[in-house]
């Protein structure tokens, strides 16, 4: 089955925070149907984080024949969820997700514990008929003990509470083979990240090939301070092994959507997400509606 291809809206955050819905009339008319977004103010407001009632959200995605497809929380916290919920199911989302996590290297403790939470915003959710799902960047894929930290979570999560949207770029940057990832936990898998990496890129392809230590501490500091913009490139442009991704996301059983995803870009936002959408059409075993 074909995937469908949406769109992060963190790709048009700046755009978002000036004027919501414009901004997602655009996003429509560039010919995204489909739409993430990423909620990083989830403490004070419980939709996608720019201000906009669960009522007009509903009735602006209908206006323009969108759909939501999924969230990122951050603050990700129990006591926040139930209003989160409440919001979501308002306009019709059927999953939230985890945003961003940090890991005090080699603290197994600390990562089981977090484990604890997953299961429990997952059981949360699913009281609800929702889902849960774990967003990766690199630092998952650091070691700690004999395996990665995303084994562990892997391991010690409920894989009918926790599930996955992988991001690729990620896992690659983390020094992984996102196809035999996909493949190993592909009944945990509901959503695909994708993102780009450039020819020219100044930065080598694996952040632990120099940039970190692979014993290193990797804080949002840490994560932030060595994220190079430059390292990001309209998705289609550049080197990363997309049409391989897709052919194997076709084994998925509960995948339906790929996210198109531009952390950053030398194009103006708007021009970045429609640049992204010509390059994509190349590849195969992809839809749009």
């Amino acid at each position: 089955m074909a995937l469908k291809v949406g769109l992060q809206l963190y790709s048009v955050r700046q755009s978002l925070q000036v004027d919501p819905y414009g901004t997602l009339a655009e996003v429509a008319d560039a010919g995204y149907k489909y739409i993430e977004a990423a909620n990083h103010n989830a403490a004070d407001d419980p939709g996608i984080g720019f201000g906009v009632p669960a009522s007009k959200m509903k009735d602006t995605l209908e206006r323009l024949g969108m759909s939501i497809v999924g969230c990122h929380i951050n603050p990700l916290k129990p006591e926040l969820l139930g209003q989160i919920l409440d919001y979501h199911q308002v306009v019709g989302n059927p999953q939230i997700g985890t945003d961003i996590e940090f890991f005090p290297h080699g603290d197994i403790d600390f990562v089981l514990r977090r484990c604890e939470l997953f299961n429990k915003i997952g059981e949360m959710c699913q009281e609800r008929g929702m889902r849960y799902y774990y967003h990766n960047h690199y630092q998952e894929f650091q070691t700690f003990g004999d395996k990665t930290v995303f084994e562990i979570i892997m391991e010690n999560t409920d894989p009918d509470l926790v599930f996955l949207e992988m991001d690729t770029y990620w896992m690659i940057r983390g020094g992984q083979n996102p196809l035999e990832l996909m493949q190993k936990y592909k009944d945990r898998l509901l959503l695909l990240h994708q993102k780009d990496f450039p020819k020219n890129a100044p930065q080598p392809k694996v952040m632990y090939d120099g940039l970190i230590a692979p014993q290193q501490d990797i804080s949002m500091e840490v994560f932030v301070s060595t994220l190079d913009p430059l390292c990001f490139t309209e998705i289609g442009t550049g080197v990363l092994p997309i049409q391989e991704i897709i052919d194997v996301a076709e084994s998925a059983p509960n995948l339906e959507y790929i996210i198109l995803e531009q952390d950053h870009s030398q194009l103006g936002e708007i021009e970045s997400i429609k640049a992204s959408m010509e390059a994509f059409q190349k590849f195969s075993g992809v839809k749009w509606s």
